[in-house]
């Protein structure tokens, strides 16, 4: 693993110290670590959704659709 020091101002590192003893947390460098990985699924998560958005339509999402997804389902768990 890697290291990287960073400088925070008090009140940050406050804040940090705060959410390690509140949240369970064993070190400041997990707590970290959680919210650079948050981040990463924010951004993975994003850029999914505004591909989706530029995506061309294709059928409704309707009933009948969400019925066959169902039935795929219940055929891939035999």
């Amino acid at each position: 693993m890697s290291t990287m020091n960073i400088s925070l101002p008090e009140t940050l590192k406050s804040f940090v110290d705060d959410q390690v003893n509140q949240r369970g947390y064993g070190t400041s460098s997990e707590y970290v670590r959680e919210l650079i990985r948050k981040d990463q699924d924010r951004q993975q998560l994003r850029a999914m959704l505004l591909a989706g958005a530029s995506s061309v339509p294709t059928s409704a999402a309707d009933a009948d659709y969400f019925e066959s997804l169902r039935g795929s389902v219940r055929n891939a768990k035999r």
